[in-house]
């Protein structure tokens, strides 16, 4: 990360992120890890304490300047606590100075809360990782030799990849062109408060690889495909002339590499037309594998990259005023949220040390939207579904683990809701 006195420029992806941050679109995500005991605070803060030293940017605070948003050193702490609000509230507000992260737990979960300033889920990953096996390390007495199956120094953490990677080319097309395409809208009752509704549902990693291999998928591919056909399971049939149009997050670290634990992620669009649904998935499955292989070739991925560069490097851009930016990046994202119905990120098979594996049941991920983003993660036979909405009700989500046990698998599902009903509760009274 570049470094000058005490402050710090944001990566690209970053950039957009403050001036997107709206209503229920905190842009705020979670992880979660479920251990197999219950916390213990004084301990975790302990970790905790440990654990920051090796990720020094993550104890900064967020300024305006007066053309970007910079990042400062702070010697501010954060402090452990049982977790008592709703899940995913702002950790940005303009014009105080906090850090834009915290940690909590309940019972037997650990929770990183993260502004999307700071990371991208792999590079909160990298930290909470450390974190788990910090808190194990002290709880358990174990080797203090055990380490992150994908440790980096602290130099390629800190690093800016965009920079590095970055190929001058016309990358702000690709942001004209989101624009082009008016998908079919996800709607629902938003909450009061628009505070996020959680949904967790939870299968059996091998049986689902084995579903995508009985439809010669990717886990990805059948993950979106699926999704899409939980979605055209909810639409009339006036509402299917519209396409589809599911938001991936893509690693960046798979075509680039890297160790950075910032930001570094593209996004591709996979494109649906309703009228092709057949009833049968497997007329989903194949245009979805086509369109992800489009998607994913080396020069639409070097697009997508250079499509947060160019933000940076247009000298346009560069010289005008941040309240100007914040107005043309929020027209921009709000025009571009018209092309989505909803996104989904695939963060993958998590992977721990074996020495500490045993006493962890579970991973878990969510990320905040206007609408609902479902971030689907594994550990050992444990894939989770989280999905984050604004929604009083999971329709889609709902449809989507409908489909899977016909399928088969067994669903275990979770929810925040009655939590939030009784904060809503005791809040008015």
């Amino acid at each position: 990360m570049e470094k000058r006195a005490n402050w710090y420029e944001l990566d690209n992806a970053a950039k957009i992120v403050p001036s997107t941050a709206k209503g229920a679109n905190t842009r705020v995500f979670r992880l979660t890890c479920e251990l197999t005991e219950n916390v213990d605070e004084d301990i975790l803060q302990r970790a905790l304490d440990d654990t920051v030293s090796e990720f020094p940017f993550f104890n900064c605070v967020l300024h305006r300047g007066i053309f970007w948003y910079y990042l400062e050193d702070s010697n501010l702490k954060a402090v452990v606590e049982e977790e008592h609000t709703p899940a995913c509230l702002p950790l940005y507000i303009p014009g105080k100075k906090n850090l834009l992260y915290r940690v909590n737990y309940y019972k037997k979960r650990i929770n990183l809360e993260m502004f999307h300033v700071l990371a991208d889920g792999t590079g909160a990953f990298m930290f909470f990782k450390s974190l788990i096996i910090r808190y194990l390390q002290i709880k358990y007495n174990l080797s203090q030799d055990i380490k992150p199956v994908d440790e980096f120094s602290v130099e390629e953490k800190n690093e800016d990849a965009f920079t590095g990677n970055y190929n001058k080319q016309k990358g702000l097309e690709q942001l004209g062109q989101m624009k082009s395409v008016k998908a079919y809208q996800v709607t629902g009752e938003l909450d009061d408060n628009l505070l996020p509704h959680l949904l967790e549902g939870s299968v059996s990693s091998k049986k689902f690889v084995e579903l995508a291999h009985k439809y010669d998928a990717t886990v990805g591919v059948l993950c979106v495909a699926l999704y899409i056909k939980a979605i055209i399971l909810g639409m009339s049939r006036f509402q299917r002339k519209r396409k589809i149009v599911v938001s991936v997050p893509v690693n960046l670290r798979q075509f680039y590499k890297s160790g950075t634990a910032r930001n570094f992620f593209g996004v591709i669009n996979i494109e649906y037309d309703p009228k092709d649904y057949t009833g049968e998935l497997k007329s989903i499955t194949e245009p979805v594998a086509r369109d992800f292989k489009d998607k994913l070739s080396a020069e639409n991925i070097e697009k997508t990259m250079n499509s947060y560069s160019s933000l940076e490097h247009n000298l346009a851009i560069k010289m005008v005023p941040l309240p100007i930016k914040d107005l043309v990046i929020g027209y921009f994202d709000r025009a571009a949220k018209k092309g989505v119905t909803t996104s989904m990120s695939n963060l993958g098979q998590i992977k721990m040390p074996a020495e500490v594996s045993d006493y962890i049941e579970g991973f878990s991920a969510f990320m905040t939207a206007s609408s609902q983003q479902v971030c689907v993660c594994s550990f050992k036979d444990k894939m989770v579904f989280g999905e984050v909405s604004p929604f009083k009700t999971h329709k889609s989500m709902l449809n989507f683990f409908r489909c899977l046990t016909q399928e088969g698998l067994e669903v275990e599902l979770a929810t925040n809701d009655y939590d939030l009903y009784e904060h809503q509760k005791n809040k008015k009274e």
